[in-house]
Order: structure tokens, then C-alpha cells, then sequence
């Protein structure tokens, strides 16, 4: 059967660094509040003029790069995003606008937090159709555009960034030990909309608005949601929670994290945690600490790897695959 295989993988971040003390500076709010409630201790902030765009390309060029894969190769770009440059056109066609690609598709999809993960599953079947051959997925950021600076619950919590990988076409045995993508599991309900939201958009009030969130109540339904989405993908797979090699989470909240590792009895050392260096980048969290157990050889070749998220609507999956 055809796998989608994963070959590379490249991540970006602004230059400048906010640290929770400079945050002190702005808001009511203390270093140790934020690390206490949060596990975060600084975020990245795009620069006055730098674009999602321009974080989605810088991540996407170095996991080519990566990848030893020319551009010309790809017939496949999926960009997650709740943040994009312009309304439209799509911040993914100016990705391969930069990219000098004239073939193929490119979108964008928003899904929030779990946006990566949307964008993962799509691409696995767009490969799987024979639709594509080679896929750029792209999770990217700029989150301090949307946010209160005035508002300590939310503005604390989140950062600015861009994570990609490549996905070809392989083939594979239709088992477990099989390179590639395993399993996609996605979720949705909308019903919850008035617990994460933006209060602006072009169709209500012609603004961009900002970012309002419940947090109590995210955190009760992230745990939850988060754990089933787990559980349902190593189902589905016909393996166990203990037969993963690492967990790659979507980079919320560190109390969230523990949580869920408590919940399915996850090891601690197989959960890559990023939050505190990254903050919440939304879309950007699962790539760039796959990225980063990338680069520090915590995740070989071969290894198992399970990544999940959970976003705004609500929205929340998981995806398995074997790097």
C-alpha cells in the first residue's frame, strides 16, 4: 500500500525573545505566576513587518533542505494556520509563489491548534489517493498580532513561529512496522465555540479582533479530548500507549501536559515538551518540537512517533506515524 513517508523536517522562530519578566513590565502578572500556571518562561514575537509567510518559508526551506528534496518536487502544500496574511489569497500559495512551484495545490486549512495535525491527515490522504507525490506541511504562527496586551489570562501565553515537514510517497507492507503515516484521527465540536474564540472576523465585524479564551474550561475539555485522541489512534493501530517511543503534544500548557501523561499513565521521558522556550504557537507547537527531538537525536529512524493537539471550535486529533 502507499505510505506517506516522512523525509525532512525544518523549523523557525522570530529573532526576538519576550521573557515572562519583560512581560511583568506590561501587564499585572510575575515570572512565577506564569511558570507556575503555565510551565512557560519566554515565547518568540514575530518582528514589525515579518508575516506569517515569512515564518511558514523559512520552516518550510530548511526542512527541504533537510530533506535533500529540490522544491521542484512538490506537488502538495498544506499550511495550518489561524493567522494568515491576507484573508486571501491563501498564505500557502505565497509560500509556493516564494518557492518558485507552479505545479500542484496549495491551501491553507484552520483548525487552530490542532491545525498541524489537520494538515498532516490531509496531505497522508491526498498521497494516499495518488493525488500527490511529495507534500509540504507547514504549521505556522504569528499569534501576538491577535492578542490583548492588556489581558494577562491570554497574553501570557502565547508565541509566534513555523514548523514544516516533507511527506513522499512510499510504499509499504499495511502494518505497523511500515514507514510513514499509520494512523489520523480528527475531531470536531463546534458547540464549544464561546470557550476559545477570536471576537472579530470580515463576515461579523469587519476586524481582526482578539483572542478571548475560558481557560478553566479549555483546560478541563483539552485533558479529556486530548487523552481520547490518544487513546483512539494506538487503538486503531491495534497497539498500545507503551509502544509508542515518543509523544509529540501540541505545546499548550505544561499543567495540561502532566495531566494527560497522568491520565494514560504516558513515561515522562517520552513526552517532548517544548512550551516553556516556545509558549503556545498555535499550529507551529507539534512541528517544532518534532523538530527539536529531531535535532537533538531523541527521535531516530524507525522510531514510533504519536502527535496530538487540541484548538479552538473545539477542535483536537492525533496522528501515528514511524519516522
Amino acid at each position: 500500500m502507499i505510505r506517506s513517508i516522512p523525509v525532512g523536517a525544518g523549523a523557525y522562530l522570530p529573532e526576538k525573545i519576550l521573557t515572562n519578566h519583560e512581560l511583568a513590565k506590561m501587564v499585572d502578572t510575575s515570572d512565577e505566576w506564569i511558570v507556575e500556571r503555565t510551565g512557560i518562561r519566554q515565547r518568540r514575537i514575530a518582528a514589525a513587518g515579518q508575516k506569517t509567510s515569512d515564518l511558514a518559508i523559512g520552516a518550510a526551506e530548511r526542512a527541504l533542505k533537510h530533506a535533500g528534496v529540490d522544491a521542484s518536487e512538490v506537488d502538495l502544500i498544506i499550511l495550518a494556520t489561524a493567522t494568515p496574511d491576507r484573508t486571501f489569497p491563501a498564505t500557502a500559495a505565497r509560500v509556493q509563489a516564494h518557492l518558485g512551484i507552479k505545479k500542484g495545490a496549495a491551501f491553507d486549512i484552520q483548525a487552530v491548534c490542532s491545525g498541524f495535525i489537520y494538515a498532516l491527515a490531509t496531505a497522508d490522504n491526498f498521497i494516499k489517493a495518488g493525488q500527490a507525490t511529495t507534500a509540504l506541511v507547514i504549521g505556522a504562527e504569528t499569534f501576538s498580532r491577535i492578542l490583548d496586551w492588556e489581558d494577562r489570562s491570554t497574553c501570557v501565553l502565547f508565541g509566534d513561529g513555523a514548523g514544516a515537514l516533507v511527506l513522499q510517497a512510499g510504499e509499504g507492507e499495511g502494518t505497523t512496522a511500515d514507514q510513514g503515516v499509520l494512523q489520523s484521527y480528527l475531531r470536531c465540536d463546534g458547540s464549544h465555540e464561546d470557550l476559545l474564540y477570536v471576537d472579530g472576523g470580515p463576515s461579523s465585524t469587519g476586524t481582526v479582533g482578539h483572542l478571548r479564551m475560558l481557560g478553566r474550561e479549555v483546560f478541563r475539555h483539552a485533558v479529556t479530548n486530548i487523552a481520547d485522541a490518544i487513546q483512539t489512534s494506538v487503538d486503531r493501530a491495534g497497539i498500545k500507549v507503551s509502544d509508542v517511543d515518543w509523544f509529540v503534544p501540541h505545546q499548550a500548557n505544561r499543567r495540561i501536559l502532566d495531566a494527560t501523561a497522568r491520565r494514560l499513565h504516558l513515561d515522562p521521558e517520552k513526552v517532548v515538551i517544548t512550551v516553556e522556550k516556545h509558549g503556545n504557537t498555535s499550529a507551529a507547537s507539534v512541528p517544532l518540537a518534532l523538530v527539536e527531538a529531531l535535532e537533538d537525536g531523541r527521535i531516530k529512524r524507525g522510531d514510533l512517533v504519536l502527535m496530538e493537539a487540541m484548538g479552538g471550535g473545539f477542535t483536537w486529533g492525533s496522528a501515528l506515524l514511524r519516522w
